[in-house]
């Protein structure tokens, strides 16, 4: 059954970023359809999950490929701050980070120093704060 299955998908596009929240948008719209009833919901849910297995299964790259780039370039800045957020979170164990009161140059100072002069790597403006 699994060769069978290898077999059938050899050649086709497969699943991507784009098709994964294509799948990601649907369960949401199904969701959101348990609560509000809406038939406009319910039908956006089938098409948006219509599409995404038309994508996973079409033997078409090249489309594919243009689509998921246009989608990548379309969230590039939104996935960018994101991981910025998620480093800024991971990084707060370990240090403080202030910001510059005169050039807003963001600063990472390491925790449990006590009040320390800092100066800013920028425009070398100094203030101070507790670590």
């Amino acid at each position: 059954m699994r060769e069978k299955f290898y077999r059938f998908m050899q050649g086709r596009y497969g699943q991507d970023e784009f098709t994964r929240f294509l799948l990601g948008a649907a369960v949401v719209c199904i969701l959101v359809n348990l609560f509000v009833r809406s038939n406009v919901l319910y039908v956006l849910a089938w098409v948006l999950l219509f599409y995404s297995y038309f994508r996973s299964l079409s033997r078409n790259y090249q489309a594919r490929y243009k689509e998921n780039r246009k989608y990548l370039d379309l969230t590039a800045g939104l996935r960018r701050w994101s991981g910025q957020q998620k480093k800024l979170m991971e990084e707060r164990k370990f240090h403080r980070i202030y910001t510059c009161p005169q050039c807003r140059q963001k600063i990472r100072i390491p925790k449990g120093k006590g009040k320390i002069m800092v100066r800013c790597p920028r425009c070398s403006c100094e203030f101070q704060r507790r670590s």
